[in-house]
This record gives structure tokens, sequence and C-alpha cells, in this order.
């Protein structure tokens, strides 16, 4: 191969190279010309010094409205003979030719037809090809990268040693870029197609549907409005509202300055209207809230807005699926206001027919008490027609702990009805995706912010999916049953009675709540009086006849059981001891030795009074005459010398009490004990039942282990499905107390509680308790049967919100093909 020739001609000088051609051959200058009459922005290097040349100077012209190839008779340079193209691969200078023919199309529509977006449509100068406006479009929806570091790496790419100054075309870039974002979103939604062109586009028209909420006329039967009220729910549209202050908006422009393309037609509502009806409602005062910590309400008036236009934005999502719906994103002026947010809701619904709405929002409680009063001052065509919906207000369940325990209960996803597993937090889950995009739409002029985040807003929308929950339901069903079969059956019929009331009149008040404990909450005093009624109990039933004047049998086994750890803690010191160990490390040791053995031998002489047994015991275990250490003396508790269920039962009631009573007393130190006498006393009073919770539970474990290995002499078969084996730090436990990590929604009562003789205790506390768990177990398992029935449901209507959405398609494409318009773009 002559490398000292042109490699297509074989006669020319070869001086110049494509570096975006597949060969690294060196041609001539004709030759390459002649090679990239397909490709003039292509790259073209120098053989001798690779300087950059462009095809332009070269001699190369791209001709428009002809085939390539084909010249024109009546040919238009482009202005001044100097046009710029922004492409993948950099910046580029041509010379360009529009068709001058009497059939010739504009120059913008030239421009398009080569894939060549213009930045203006008079005597355009610069465009942007479609591949680098696409490539743009999809790389700021997956890195949220900013307009101008984008303009910026094409400018590097085109020359990275800044010697050569060029023109700026990065406002025109911009352009582009923004007419491109609102071009397509009109082509997805079908606009081209539509008789009435552009301004024929509806509000919200233009936004991406929720497939899977219900929308009548699309995906749901014809006969939806028909079926029982029992089953109306399963057509119910979940509506969550929420605000995000991370998408401030500086006070940089104006609308009449830069107006949006889009004007209502996808998420944000119609600006022209928002604000018109903010000026006439904005001066009214902010009603406080009566509900804890919700410095959101109490404090919008106070919101920091110097500087700013919109302090954040307001969304109404649907909950379920966390898709933004039309027309339900505005700007906050200052803060959460209720004005604002009633706008926001309304513009949504109007859009909606459906029958069950359910609302969630983090201050629900106190939005929803004006509401429909609000409504009133709206325009006609938002106002809805709440008497003939039902409508429930929740608080989503992340939120929900922060409110006063009429709120946790009264606005529950937990405890209603019909909802399923919704958690309301859907739109919290969201704002990950769009924040990032902030710091470039802060200081966007107000048409170009709200058009880029409709724009993002879209896309978050097309990327939404679901999954299933059978074993969950599955799980609390077992749950459940096994409580309820613990249970008196009386008793569970009228707490059965009492929810299902309750869940046919939500916004009733006069219902009283079953969620809601009806007893006072139990005080320190009368956890002490409780703990000497459960000895006269034991005194009067001869199940605990104290045979010492100072110690009870309570005391004798607690303090049998203390003596036991310091048991263990005296031979763990005693084995982390070296073999060098000091005189008064050694000092130490057998002080504590010599307390250990006088508190082993008393307690003994107590022991004789209780349990004779165990003496027989002892002096049979004792060998060589040589006394044991007291570390190593066996002190045979009570509890390790029988071996019957009876034994185990009773031991899970005690443990049962006790843990009632810890709860009881934790909530009333938490909420009224202060000071460090009051809460010394506590403490001590919290001591006292920890104790007799840790007996009772050294106790089961011991008649447990008894049992297991007597049970085939004595005959005992199938208790231990009944008395499972205890673990101390996992099962001892109250009712209220979750594991690590364990939602409401998901928790399940330990097994301690779900066994025969839970319900037996006739005390007005422990009853209010237990039917407070059990309403609750029972709603954890009709939601997730309601989440089984919700889901199926709501992947029917995907199925037929797509077999629409395409039957829509061919419907408007033949429309189109009768009236015979031609479209752009």
């Amino acid at each position: 191969m002559d490398h000292c020739v042109c490699e297509e001609c074989h006669f020319g000088l070869p001086e110049y190279r494509c570096i975006d051609c597949f060969s690294g051959e060196l041609f001539c200058s004709q030759c390459i010309v002649a090679l990239h009459t397909r490709h003039p922005l292509h790259r073209i290097q120098t053989s001798s010094s690779f300087a950059a040349q462009s095809l332009k100077r070269l001699g190369l012209w791209v001709q428009l409205g002809h085939p390539i190839g084909e010249e024109c008779l009546l040919p238009r340079q482009s202005f001044n003979n100097d046009f710029t193209v922004i492409h993948t691969n950099g910046i580029h200078e041509i010379a360009l030719d529009y068709c001058g023919c009497h059939s010739a199309q504009t120059h913008a529509t030239q421009l398009l037809r080569a894939a060549y977006f213009p930045a203006t449509t008079s005597e355009p100068r610069t465009a942007a090809t479609f591949q680098i406006l696409e490539q743009y479009h999809l790389l700021s929806f997956e890195s949220k990268a900013s307009g101008y570091e984008f303009y910026r790496t094409i400018v590097q790419l085109t020359d990275n040693t800044g010697l050569h100054a060029r023109k700026d075309r990065y406002e025109a870039f911009l352009r582009m870029v923004r007419e491109w974002r609102h071009l397509k979103m009109l082509k997805r939604a079908g606009c081209g197609h539509d008789p009435t062109g552009v301004e024929g586009t509806r509000e919200g028209e233009c936004a991406v549907l929720c497939p899977a909420c219900p929308q009548p006329g699309k995906n749901l039967p014809d006969d939806w409005q028909d079926v029982p009220d029992d089953r109306q729910w399963l057509y119910a549209l979940f509506v969550a509202i929420d605000m995000n202050f991370c998408l401030k908006w500086r006070t940089v422009s104006k609308d009449s300055t830069d107006p949006g393309l889009s004007r209502g037609w996808a998420y944000f509502v119609e600006e022209a209207a928002y604000k018109s009806h903010l000026q006439q409602y904005s001066g009214k005062p902010q009603e406080k809230s009566t509900c804890s910590s919700h410095n959101a309400v109490n404090m919008a008036d106070t919101k920091a807005s110097q500087g700013l236009a919109a302090t954040g934005v307001g969304t109404i999502d649907c909950t379920r699926h966390n898709m933004k719906l039309p027309n339900g994103i505005g700007d906050l002026q200052k803060g959460e206001r209720y004005t604002n947010m009633d706008y926001l809701f309304f513009s949504t619904l109007g859009q909606q027919c459906v029958n069950v709405l359910n609302v969630s929002y983090d201050i629900a409680c106190q939005w929803h008490k004006h509401l429909w009063q609000h409504m009133s001052t709206m325009p006609a065509h938002l106002q809805l027609d709440h008497a003939s919906k039902s409508v429930q207000f929740f608080v989503p369940k992340f939120h929900l702990p922060t409110h006063v325990s009429k709120c946790q209960s009264m606005f529950s996803f937990n405890f209603s009805k019909n909802v399923g597993r919704t958690d309301g937090e859907a739109l919290e889950r969201g704002w990950s995706n769009i924040n990032p995009i902030a710091s470039s739409t802060k200081e966007m002029g107000p048409g170009s912010r709200r058009d880029t985040l409709d724009d993002h807003f879209g896309d978050w929308n097309w990327k939404k999916s679901m999954d299933k929950a059978n074993e969950e339901h599955q799980a609390h069903a077992n749950a459940f049953e096994e409580l309820n079969g613990a249970l008196d059956l009386e008793i569970t019929t009228g707490w059965r009675a009492d929810v299902k009331h309750w869940e046919e009149n939500p916004n009733d008040l006069s219902v009283r709540n079953p969620f809601e404990t009806k007893v006072s909450a139990i005080t320190q005093a009368a956890v002490r009086l409780k703990l000497v009624e459960m000895e006269a109990c034991q005194l009067q039933e001869g199940n605990d006849v104290s045979l010492h004047p100072d110690i009870s049998p309570s005391v004798f086994i607690a303090t049998g059981i203390d003596l036991e750890s310091e048991q263990h803690r005296f031979k763990s010191d005693l084995s982390s001891q070296g073999a060098q160990a000091t005189d008064r490390q050694k000092t130490i040791l057998i002080r504590q030795q010599n307390a250990l053995q006088r508190k082993v031998e008393a307690w003994k002489r107590v022991q004789l009074l209780y349990t004779p047994a165990a003496q027989l015991l002892s002096s049979r275990m004792e060998t060589g005459g040589n006394p044991d250490n007291p570390e190593d003396i066996k002190l045979f508790l009570p509890s390790s010398l029988t071996a019957d269920t009876a034994s185990c039962r009773d031991t899970l009631d005690e443990i049962r009490q006790s843990l009632r009573l810890r709860d009881y007393m934790y909530t009333f130190k938490c909420n009224w004990i202060h000071g460090q006498s009051a809460n010394t006393h506590a403490q001590n009073a919290l001591g006292r039942v920890e104790a007799r919770a840790a007996a009772a539970a050294e106790k089961y474990c011991v008649a447990h282990a008894a049992l297991s290995s007597l049970a085939p002499a004595l005959n005992k078969v199938g208790w231990n499905f009944k008395f499972c084996s205890l673990n101390n730090k996992d099962d001892v436990r109250g009712m209220t107390v979750p594991r690590k990590g364990e939602s409401e929604g998901r928790r399940q009562l330990l097994w301690i509680w779900v066994v025969e003789g839970v319900g037996d205790d006739e005390d007005e506390v422990v009853q209010d308790g237990l039917r407070v768990k059990w309403c609750k177990a029972r709603a954890r398992m009709m939601h997730w049967k309601e989440e089984i029935e919700l889901l199926e449901e709501e992947m029917h209507q995907v199925l037929q919100f797509l077999q629409w959405h395409a039957l829509w398609w061919d419907n408007v494409a033949h429309l189109h093909a009768l009236v015979g318009a031609e479209k752009e773009g």
C-alpha cells in the first residue's frame, strides 16, 4: 500500500483524515469532501500536525430541500454564510444553502426535514441536531445534569485547548432544548393528530396517566358505578398531598418575560387562574393547628422567603403508585398554606369522577376541617359533589406518630377499612429523584422552570411499577386466628360488632373508635396496689402461704434468682483474672466470695421453710465432706422441683401480668414523671415489676426444661405445641412492644399473648388492652387481604388502560388521515 498518495483517488496528496469514520486512512482534500457529503458533521484533522480542519474550509456545501448530490437551481445561502450546528461530537461551522425553488418549504422546515432543530424560525443561524437534543433530554432525566454543564462539555469536546475563540451558543442551545421538550410532550400526547392543532390542547391532557388508578371510560367496567357498595372500594382513587421545599425558585424573571410553553397542559396548574385565586384569598390568616408538632401549619407565615418567588412546590400524587396527577402541582409563595393546597387538590379532582376517594396528607387532621367550606370559594368547574361520594382522610404512616393519640387512631391507614396496605408515604420516596434538579431550576425563568419540571415529572410517571402480598396476608391471618381462638367467643363477638359499626361510619365522630383505649392510664400508686393485690390473691387461693414474717414467696424466689445471677457474675470475674493477679485483686475476689457465701447460707435457711425437699436433694449431691464454693452451690429453686403444665400456665400468666404493669408504668413515667426524686421512685417501682417478670420467666424456663425431660415418663403428649421454649431476650415483651424494625402493619403478637388463658383476667385495664390488640390484629389481617384484591384489580386496570390507549392511538391516526392535516415536527 502506497502511503504517499490518496487512498481513494490514488493521485492526490494524502493530507487529511476523519476521526469519526471507521478507518484512519488519509485522503486528499477533494476526496475527503466527496466522502463526507452524507456526513457533514464529522471531524477532520490534518496529517501533518493533527490540527482540526473544518469541512467548510475544505469546500463542502450542504444543500437542503434536494436529495444529496442534486444541485438546486435557485439556492439561497444561509445568513452571511455563517451557520453553526451543535452536534454530539462538537460545535461545527458549515456552509449551508436552502432550496429556493417555487415549491420549497420555509427555511425552518427544510432544517427540520434534515433533522436539524433551528434556534429561531426567522433567518436561523444556529441549529442543534436531533441526536444531541435527544441525548441531553435522556441524560437530564438520569443524571440531572444542567444544560450549562452539558453545553460546556460539548465546547470542550470541540476545542479542549481554549485557544480558538468561538461564538457562544449557550442561550440558543437552552432555547432549543426547551422547545424540544415541549414538542416531545405534545407528540406523545397525540396533539399532532388533533384537527384543532396545539391550541386545542386541554388542561392536563399531556400528563402521563397512571394506568393502575381508576380512569372511568378507560380502564373500568361499563357498569362499575352499579356494583354493590361493599365492592366500590376496589374503584377508589388514593390521593396523596405533600410539599417539596427543595424546589425553590429565585425572583429572577417574570411570566411576561418568560411565559411557559405549556399553559396547564401537564402537571402544573394554569398559572394565571392559580395566581388570581391566591391573590384574592391570600390575605386571610392561617388557622393554627390544635395537634402537636405541626410547624408546617403554625409557621407557614414565617417561612423564609427573602429573594424567593416560590419557597417550594405543592404536589398531588396517586398514593399507591407514586405518580403525579394532572394539574396537581403549583408553586408555594410562603410555606405550607391551606389556600395553595386547596386549589391544587380541587384542580386535580376536577378531572376525576370516582365515587370513593381516600386522601392522605401529613396534616389531614387539621386541613380537612374546613375543606368543604373552602371549596365554595373555588371556581365552579373545580367544585366537587362530595355529598355523593365516600371521602376519607388519612395521615401517612411515618408522619402519624408525631400526632396526638386521638389522631393516631382516627386517621390511621392501619386501622381503617378498605385501604389495603397503603402507607401514604409514596411522595416522600419520589423526592430523591427530583431534588437534584433544584440547583438548575431555581435560577430559571418562571416558564422555563415549569416546563422543565413538567418534563421531569412526566419521565418519573413513565417509569413506575408495582408488586404483590399473598404471603403476608396468610401470616397475619394465622396470627389473628391464634389470638381469636385464645379469647372468649362472647367477648370477641361484641368487639367485632363495634369495629364494623366504626368502619361503616368513618367520619362520624359520635361513634366510639375501637382502636382507642377507653380506660385511663394506670398510675404509679396503682401499680404498687396491683402488686399487693396479686400477693393477697395468692394468699387467699392457698398458692402462696408466707412462712417467714419478713420474706414472702415472691421475694424468696426473686432473691434466689438474683443469687443465681450473682453466682454467674462471680464466675465470670474469677475466670477473667489472670495467673499474675495482684494481692489487691485477690483480696477483692475473696471479699466478694465471702459475701456471696453469707447470702447463700441465709437464703438456704429460708429455703428450709418453703421447699424442704431441696435440702434432701442438696445433701445427696454433696461429696467428700468439703463444702462447695458459694458460686458452685446449686440453689434448687422451687420451679426446678415440679414438672407439670399447670406450672407453665401459671408462670406465663404471671409473666403477662408483670409485663402489662411494666408497660403501664413506662407510659405513666414518660407522660407524668418529672424531676430526679420522682424519677428515682418511679424507677424503683419499675425495678420491682421487672424483677417479678424476670423471676416468672426463669421459673417458666425451669418448668419447661423439667417437662421436656420428664414428659415421656409422665405420658404427656402435645404439651410443647402450646407451651413453647421461652427466649428471655425476644419473647418477654409487652403486647405493645414490637420487634426491632417491625412496623404496625407487619406486627405479630408474641406466642405468650395468644396461648389459652390470655383472656381470663377480668381486670378492666387488661380487657381494654386485649380489645385494642384484637382489633389491630384483625385490621392487619383484613388489610393484607384487601391489598391482594386491590393489586389484582389494579393489574386488570393496567391491561384495560393499555388496550384503551392502543385503540385511542388508532383512532386519532385515522382521524388525522381523514382530515388530511399535515403536521411538522
